[in-house]
């Protein structure tokens, strides 16, 4: 199990569990979107999160910087960094904590997003950040090895982007 997997809520780590069976293949893009919508597709390794979604806006960490993305938006490719993938439609806003990935905007207002690990925010476990964190810096300080330092360090880095989610989603 992923390290940040072990910061699920009990019923959500359950229904990952049961989803890893199923694969599915990448399809072409959806067609052009309406006007001054955004088209997302967000695929992890063993699931599609969303595919042919019309939204308004997706707000997410890159390495180069925060970024908002809207329609007609210019073509880049960014790597994300651990942090929240703000994905924002008429119906509302979802939050994903997404571990690291890649976002590419189309010239057609299609973005593909593919992450390692994505999973909503509000499935995340607040107190099993703060006990994970907490083992990985001891893991980190006690570690005798390179190796043992570096995937601790690693580790650090996840969850305090999780705990910086939570404290800019309680503002």
């Amino acid at each position: 199990m992923s390290f940040l997997a072990r910061t699920l809520k009990p019923a959500t780590a359950l229904a990952r569990v049961s989803r890893l069976s199923a694969r599915f293949y990448a399809s072409e893009a959806a067609a052009a979107p309406a006007a001054g919508k955004l088209v997302v597709n967000f695929a992890l390794p063993h699931a599609a999160v969303l595919k042919g979604t019309e939204v308004n806006q997706v707000d997410m960490s890159a390495v180069s910087g925060d970024l908002g993305i809207l329609a007609d938006h210019v073509p880049t490719i960014e790597q994300l960094k651990p942090g929240v993938i703000d994905i924002i439609a008429d119906s509302g806003s979802t939050k994903y904590f997404v571990s690291g990935g890649f976002a590419i905007m189309n010239p057609n207002s299609v973005l593909n997003i593919n992450a390692i690990e994505a999973f909503k925010l509000e499935d995340i476990d607040p107190q099993a950040v703060a006990a994970n964190l907490a083992e990985s810096q001891r893991l980190a300080s006690s570690a005798k090895d390179e190796a043992t330092k570096e995937a601790a360090a690693i580790e650090i880095e996840l969850y305090e982007a999780i705990q910086t989610a939570f404290s800019a989603k309680s503002k």
